[in-house]
């Protein structure tokens, strides 16, 4: 069992790569079509991660349990990816990850109706008031690069997103990190070579261009590899809705990194929505927060 340390360093690590990476998907689509970059990124990543693999000296087990395991967690790559690349044409990278921000309340109701797990007031008022800032940011960025199709698109994604979770715990198979990242890539990677023919019309004609390949690269490294090292080692030991919490720290620093390194600009009615957004999940988690907060303060007392 790793220690809280070690625990907390991943968590850090997992938010700031999650935070920089919506904009590492947009810029590897400047000059290659979505898709195309999609595939692109699993293919590249496919050979580091086997490579590392074998530096690491660690096994790829290929049973009945570990494969159910990679499927479950390809959901989380390539199934929820899919989406969230689709949706550059229509959303900033900002907004990308605010999107991502609703994987607590999505993990929330997956767990309410497909496992009886009972929701407080609260977090039904956080899902309303959430719901609310959604529809702020549709209606105020629609000449800004913020349309209805991209959110949609990005429901889809942090939908498959956060059942991946629930389905990998649910395998709970005993595989390490890395093992289960190679699995989940190596499916993606066969999945992405199936999509290929339906993509081949737009395939590069041309070395793309610097931003892009920068973008490339590092959803290849940080997002594809030591992303989803930390994500897996997270999912193996805390829980579901804790996890998804990465997701709520994400988007403030994600609109940071897109006004200064993308030079995105976004309405004042957009920052509304995304404050209200920000506030409905912070009354969802209100209790858990609370919770937390009170059996640390019994920790030290009783220390």
């Amino acid at each position: 069992m790793p220690s809280k340390t070690n625990i907390m360093s991943t968590y850090a690590l997992l938010v700031f790569i999650w935070a920089t990476t919506p904009l590492a998907i947009v810029w590897s689509v400047s000059d290659l079509h979505s898709l195309w970059a999609l595939a692109l990124r699993f293919f590249i990543a496919l050979p580091l991660a086997l490579g590392l693999l074998v530096l690491l000296k660690t096994k790829l087990p290929l049973n009945a349990i570990s494969l159910h395991s990679y499927v479950a967690g390809a959901c989380s790559f390539i199934g929820s990816q899919i989406f969230t690349y689709l949706a550059t044409d229509y959303l900033s990278s900002g907004i990308i990850a605010l999107m991502f921000g609703l994987a607590p309340i999505m993990t929330g109701l997956i767990g309410r109706f497909a496992f009886n797990i009972h929701l407080h007031r609260l977090q039904w008022l956080g899902m309303c008031i959430a719901v609310v800032g959604l529809g702020i940011i549709c209606l105020g960025g629609s000449d800004q690069h913020v349309q209805p199709m991209g959110i949609g698109l990005m429901l889809i994604s942090v939908l498959v997103y956060c059942a991946s979770i629930f389905w990998v715990k649910k395998v709970n198979a005993p595989l390490k990190p890395m093992a289960q990242a190679t699995g989940s890539i190596l499916v993606s990677s066969l999945f992405a070579l199936g999509m290929l023919p339906l993509i081949w019309q737009h395939a590069p004609d041309h070395i793309p261009n610097t931003k892009a390949l920068i973008g490339l690269f590092y959803a290849v490294i940080m997002a594809s590899l030591l992303a989803m090292f930390c994500y897996f080692k997270l999912v193996q030991n805390i829980k579901a809705t804790t996890l998804s919490l990465t997701t709520v720290l994400t988007p403030m620093l994600a609109m940071l990194f897109g006004a200064m390194l993308n030079d995105e600009k976004l309405s004042v009615m957009v920052f509304v929505g995304a404050f209200i957004l920000l506030f409905g999940l912070f009354v969802y988690f209100y209790r858990d927060l609370k919770a937390s907060q009170n059996l640390a303060t019994k920790i030290k007392f009783n220390s």
